[in-house]
């Protein structure tokens, strides 16, 4: 009796189409690593980058929000429209005219002119404008203000917004003291300031708008007497154009 041959075995192992598939994802595999071959990555920029999201979160010292540094300039420089790049310049010209007439009157050690982010920022120690827990200008502060505003009404920025921030440290105000807390304190010397630009100086109310924040946006740690001496300050921001939108706009307030 013959022997009944065994059934053939299908075949084992993958689909024939996964050869074509395997060598497609293999070429470009090869296609990418080519392209980031041709690439140059520059190590210096791409820590910056990293150092500025670091900052963003609160990870650097003293809760800076951003790094400065060459690279992440150059990089958002880039990044600007034509009007965007044009109010940077009309920056940066201000704050060399800022510092050269601060250099001449010997105030480069009370008052910083730095270009921000938000805008270019005018910070003046507390002992500048106003006597120790006082809200009142005093004379020689008035000075200074009066010839600054003359750079607010130049044709480049008298369009812009201004917002002027209060600051204090963490000590508490005399019992003697009209203010019973760093907040008010803040907010008075923010208002007196808007109120000697708009009263005295004559310049447009509705450009200014006064801010005040006690001891809470601290620039340095309230440990010394010296740090403590950085964060009682008057900053007066004029503001880029993109933060202006979220100010009240003309037609709203004409409703």
């Amino acid at each position: 009796m013959a022997r009944k041959r065994p059934k053939e075995q299908g075949k084992k192992g993958s689909p024939e189409w996964m050869t074509t598939y395997g060598d497609m994802v293999t070429l470009l595999l090869c296609f990418f690593v080519l392209l980031f071959s041709f690439s140059e990555i520059d190590a210096k920029k791409f820590e910056a980058m990293i150092r500025s999201f670091q900052g963003s979160i609160g990870v650097l010292e003293n809760g800076n929000t951003i790094e400065v540094s060459e690279y992440i300039s150059e990089a958002l420089d880039d990044d600007l429209t034509t009007d965007q790049q044009q109010e940077l310049e009309d920056f940066r010209e201000l704050k060399e005219k800022l510092e050269a007439f601060l250099t001449e009157n010997n105030l480069e050690g009370d008052v910083l002119v730095t270009l921000e982010v938000r805008g270019l920022v005018l910070r003046f120690q507390d002992n500048v404008l106003f006597d120790s827990g006082s809200a009142e200008l005093k004379s020689t502060s008035r000075e200074i203000l009066t010839y600054l505003s003359t750079f607010l009404v130049e044709p480049d920025l008298i369009s812009k917004y201004v917002r002027i921030e209060g600051h204090t440290d963490t000590d508490p105000l005399r019992p003697s003291s009209r203010y019973e807390t760093n907040w008010e304190l803040s907010v008075a010397r923010a208002a007196n300031v808007v109120r000697y630009l708009i009263e005295e100086v004559g310049l447009e109310p509705k450009r200014f708008s006064a801010s005040g924040y006690g001891e809470y946006h601290p620039i340095a740690p309230n440990d010394t007497a010296e740090n403590k001496a950085k964060n009682r300050r008057v900053d007066i921001v004029i503001l880029k154009s993109e933060l202006a939108i979220s100010l009240p706009q003309e037609s709203m307030m004409e409703d």
